[in-house]
């Protein structure tokens, strides 16, 4: 089982696996780390990761880039209408106001969503760590931007539902770089002490993300975190807009007139960008045949850059000042500045970590990896399927929530959560009512990036007045989930009901019954409701509505009994006195919500798409696998077949002008009305193909082999009477050797020497266009034969000498010894055992 860890970003990818040796990012199958944010169509094919980065410019309107920004956004939203103008594909609005991204594929228009373009690079992610792990990916923690509402949350998880990913929680990127600082750091401050305070910038290609952190050994707290639409691509915009505009003076050409061509610029000004964060000097730009066949040339400083992006750098400034006022931190109370992200490395923004903190940029971390790593480490805590120390982590909600509803004295609203309230967090809210109820929750106004603050509507349904038809108590709850996500998870109404019982009589102290006090007795005690609130230290902070109302007391419960008589008094116990019980049942109440994300209905349906997509990529690699082969064998074939090839000499004249004919022709057919036919047909025409070539190969590898054969069999043949010989010597190796076995093995080499001089007279004067006479398999099976019957007999061991008998061991007796006759005696035992002379001795050794 593995867990891995993903960095979706708007740009690149990566995906960190938690292994026995620690944390590690691991390469697609180009040898990268970094697969690009990129989906492509071209025909039949479906392209991901680096393959559809490299067709951006020849086929940008079917490569789509930089869907990361229009996850669950609306298509009239004006931050999703400001994306589309900078990307080079079509976007259409869909029936629900969502977005739809028109493409071309199999031969047909398609219109997918963001979340459907994300679940193909999911699948594409998973597949990757597939490829590298060889195990099935079971568990994963995505990390989204700390800006990312309800809505983003929801649609990512959607994403993930589609490829198949079973998600463990999304973590804020801040969050899991955070992590990846923290866990291994064994210096951390105790929980008693004061708190090590740590600020993190994450600079990237579309995003800034300031945040403040407090350590203590095994634990981290999020304090504050602040976020700007700024980005690496702002300042490639920027450069982009310079040079075109230095162009349309010099050149007379417009380049944000072609998207191909604006495309070509953005490109080279982000490498010039990346060199100029390492360079001071002056930096060349040429492009080759930018437009109308024109080459471009230009140049630019880094403090020109500096200059030119100098509303972006206080952009910057403003986001990290904003986050040392919301965290409440001095800079003399920060312990470091650690900075990740590409765009981090632009030395301006080194600059103004340094200015504004006090602190130089650390770069602890890798810049690249950091999020990757630190979302694969969440997700070795969370598995079960991997042993990891403990690090517990709060997180926090970066935006107040307020939540509405309207009944017959108006509209209500109120806050629910503050700005950086701890996540996740569960919080009861108490209202009365008679009849059903709809809550809305929504962001506070002007809190988030976005027009639209809605974060979901929730009807509660099933409340009814109680029996004096008083409004019921109903406690909600309002939760922040671990991924971020804003909901009402459950309802619970509190039905009182009363019932009357009588009163237990009490002794009186002169032996006589009296009436009790009228109050109620433990057992009959009313219910809280809410405790469980108390419970989880949850507060409630919607009151409305009278308060719980108690048991009365009954006036005359104090009264004495007078003259009343035994009689009296046990009618009046059964008649009269009698208390109230209040009973509550808690009724769990039915939740209809409309909030963000698919029904499951189109989540089965994307889901179903989605694997039919993958059906057809594979069925595609193996119809291009075929036509690839036979492409192959057409250009391997035609090389070896020619005056110079390999397997020239091995075919006849009007043979091989025949297969090149055929070659000819299948190479015409291949980029004409072969170009997409199915994978049997390139099958059918590689085997026909193979089959024309097969006897010119097999001539080729009988003749080429042959002479190693013939050589290997004279050799065993030679080996097998120089063995006669010896034997005949009476060489001492093979004195353990019967006569019958040698004959034996002499026949077998005269044999295999007799078939070994007709064979060779066989290929006396035959030409390499003929088949040969003498198969190599027939070489070697009587090579084989030959050595194993000589082997058989050669390689048999000697057998070992009898060990004499102990009373021999030592040598004869000594005659005269008393008791039993002696082994020389006439009459005595007689010992056959020859004698151990040293000979044998030496031939045992």
């Amino acid at each position: 089982m593995s867990v891995i860890g993903i960095d979706f970003g708007n740009e690149s990818c990566y995906v960190a696996v938690a292994k026995a040796g620690g944390i590690e990012t691991i390469a697609n199958d180009y040898s990268l780390r970094a697969t690009p944010s990129f989906v492509a169509f071209a025909g039949r094919n479906r392209v991901l990761g680096v393959a559809a980065k490299n067709q951006q410019v020849t086929n940008m309107n079917n490569t789509i880039g930089g869907f990361k920004r229009l996850l669950g956004r609306k298509f009239d939203d004006p931050v999703v209408q400001e994306e589309l103008r900078t990307l080079p594909y079509e976007a259409k609005a869909l029936a629900d106001g969502g977005i739809g991204i028109r493409v071309n594929y199999l031969d047909e228009e398609h219109v997918f969503t963001p979340e459907q373009i994300t679940a193909m690079l999911f699948t594409k992610l998973k597949e990757d760590a597939f490829k590298e792990l060889k195990t099935q990916i079971n568990d994963c923690v995505i990390a989204v931007p700390s800006y990312f509402t309800n809505a983003e949350r929801q649609a990512l998880l959607d994403a993930a539902h589609i490829s198949g990913l079973h998600v463990l929680r999304l973590i804020n990127e801040t969050t899991a770089t955070a992590l990846s600082y923290g866990f291994y750091k064994q210096d951390l401050p105790a929980v008693e002490e004061k708190p090590r305070n740590v600020i993190f910038v994450d600079f990237g290609h579309a995003s800034l993300q300031v945040s403040a952190c407090a350590f203590h050994k095994g634990t981290l707290k999020m304090l504050a975190s602040c976020s700007d639409a700024v980005g690496g691509r702002d300042f490639d915009m920027m450069l982009a807009m310079h040079f075109n505009k230095e162009f349309l003076t010099k050149y007379k050409i417009d380049a944000s007139s072609k998207k191909r061509a604006f495309l070509r610029l953005m490109t080279e000004v982000e490498k010039l960008k990346k060199n100029m964060s390492a360079n001071s000097t002056k930096l060349p730009l040429n492009i080759e045949c930018f437009m109308n066949e024109m080459d471009v040339s230009s140049s630019l400083q880094r403090s020109e850059m500096e200059e030119l992006c100098s509303h972006l750098f206080q952009r910057i400034e403003k986001t990290m000042r904003k986050l040392l006022l919301d965290s409440k931190l001095a800079p003399e109370d920060i312990h470091s500045v650690e900075i990740v992200g590409g765009s981090s490395r632009i030395p301006a923004v080194k600059q103004l970590i340094e200015q504004i903190f006090g602190k130089p940029a650390s770069t602890t971390l890798n810049q690249d990896e950091a999020v990757s790593r630190g979302a694969a480490l969440q997700c070795a805590i969370l598995s079960p399927a991997v042993r990891v120390r403990e690090f517990s982590c709060t997180d926090v909600q970066p935006y107040p929530v307020r939540i509405s509803w309207t009944d017959t004295d108006g509209l209500h609203d109120m806050k629910v959560y503050e700005q950086y309230h701890a996540a996740p967090f569960s919080r009861l809210l108490t209202v009365h009512r008679k009849e059903p109820v709809t809550l809305n929750l929504h962001y506070e106004q002007n809190s988030i990036p976005y027009s639209d603050t809605f974060i979901g509507s929730y009807h509660v349904k099933g409340i009814k007045p109680g029996a004096n038809n008083e409004p019921q108590e109903v406690k909600v709850k309002v939760r922040i989930n671990h991924d971020g996500i804003i909901t009402i998870s459950s309802a619970v109404m509190y039905e009182r009901k009363e019932s009357e019982e009588p009163v237990s009589p009490t002794p009186a102290a002169n032996g006589d019954q009296k009436t009790g006090d009228g109050g109620a007795s433990p057992d009959a005690a009313p219910q809280q409701p809410g405790d469980d609130a108390g419970k989880a230290g949850e507060p409630m902070d919607i009151q409305e509505g009278s308060d719980d109302e108690q048991p009365k007391k009954d006036p005359k419960s104090n009264d004495s009994s007078g003259g009343e008589g035994w009689t009296q008094r046990v009618t009046r116990w059964f008649t009269s006195d009698k208390k109230k019980k209040v009973t509550t049942k808690q009724v769990e109440l039915t939740i209809e919500s409309k909030t963000h994300g698919f029904a499951f209905s189109e989540l089965q349906k994307y889901l179903d798409e989605e694997k039919k997509m993958i059906g057809n990529d594979f069925q595609e690699k193996e119809r291009i696998d075929a036509k690839n082969a036979l492409e192959e064998q057409v250009y391997e074939v035609r090389e070896k077949i020619q005056s110079e090839g390999l397997l020239h000499p091995y075919i006849e004249e009007q043979d091989a002008s025949a297969i090149c004919r055929e070659l000819e022709e299948t190479e015409n057919w291949l980029y004409e009305e072969g170009e997409s036919c199915e994978k049997a047909i390139y099958k059918e025409r590689l085997e026909k193909l193979r089959a024309k070539i097969e006897p010119v190969r097999i001539r080729y590898e009988e003749y080429s082999g042959q002479e190693q054969a013939f050589t290997e069999l004279g050799y065993s043949i030679q080996q097998t009477l120089k063995a006669v010989e010896q034997y005949r010597a009476k060489e001492p190796k093979y004195e353990h050797l019967t006569e019958t076995e040698m004959i034996n093995i002499t026949e077998a080499a005269q044999k295999a020497q007799k078939w070994y001089e007709e064979a060779r007279s066989k290929l006396v004067g035959i030409r390499k266009t003929q088949d040969v006479p003498v198969k190599l398999a027939d070489i070697r099976h009587e090579t084989q034969t030959l050595t194993t019957c000589t082997n058989s007999v050669l390689n048999r061991p000697k057998p070992k000498p009898p060990t004499p008998p102990a009373d021999q061991q030592n040598g004869p007796a000594p005659a005269g010894n008393g008791g039993g006759a002696d082994a020389t005696t006439p009459g005595g035992d007689q010992h056959d055992a020859p004698k151990q002379t040293t000979e044998d001795s030496m031939d045992v050794e």
